[in-house]
């Protein structure tokens, strides 16, 4: 049987939230820095703390300013997320052959899937919980925004809570990072791993489709495509 660490993006890669994910953020930052508005900023492949950061300097706050009021923006946009789960339920969906590759994958004997997003990890758990996603996924060797700021950092971190809390260890080819921007690709290679690209992403599968990654699909539909690039199947 195949050993593998599958590790997952969330946003345009498992799902999608609608207008909330993009509001909590901008919304998060506006109350904990009593602002009418910040401008929009690209936030693609981002940690949540990176994005807050560049709204609220956008908006013309200082870095010693950002610095005191980052961490109320972010518990200030989790409470939003979580207020508006039932909107994301409404107006999110998960994408095409996800829930039917992420079964298949929790099938098989030797495959650990878990989170590796820019997201906090409130923030990440809420948004595939209201999918039922959360079911396939072992959340606690995730790694997530609220460990490191930058998204090239996270790697590292879920391999290490792999061997802490679940005693395993992995090769490099025995780890993928599959997630929708060169953002994903960069954390990949920055953590000496795999990474499978998807076109599921906001900007649509042109924009990544001659990314060098080790595999490239349009989406996940094609489950057994998927399951023999990511399990040798």
């Amino acid at each position: 049987m195949p050993r593998r660490l599958v590790l997952w993006d969330i946003d345009g890669t498992l799902l999608r939230t609608g207008p909330v994910g993009r509001l909590a953020l901008e919304i998060g930052a506006c109350r904990a820095a009593a602002l009418e508005h910040v401008p929009q900023v690209d936030m693609g492949g981002k940690t949540d703390p990176q994005i807050v950061r560049e709204l609220l300097g956008g908006a013309g706050l200082s870095s010693r300013e950002i610095d005191r009021v980052l961490p109320l923006a972010l518990r200030e946009a989790e409470r939003y997320l979580a207020a508006e789960a039932g909107r994301i339920r409404d107006e999110g969906a998960v994408n095409p052959g996800v829930r039917e590759l992420l079964q298949e994958l929790s099938g098989m004997g030797g495959i650990r899937q878990s989170l590796l997003t820019g997201n906090i990890a409130a923030n990440a758990l809420l948004k595939v919980g209201v999918f039922g996603l959360q079911r396939h996924l072992d959340p606690e060797v995730g790694a997530y925004g609220t460990d490191h700021r930058e998204r090239d950092g996270l790697v590292p971190i879920a391999l290490g809570r792999a061997k802490e809390r679940r005693g395993e260890t992995y090769d490099p080819d025995e780890v993928w990072v599959v997630g929708d921007t060169v953002r994903d690709l960069s954390c990949a290679r920055a953590g000496g791993v795999r990474c499978l690209i998807v076109g599921t992403g906001h900007d649509g599968f042109d924009t990544v489709r001659t990314l060098e990654a080790d595999a490239v699909v349009e989406d996940l539909s094609d489950t057994g495509l998927v399951l023999e690039i990511l399990a040798g199947r």
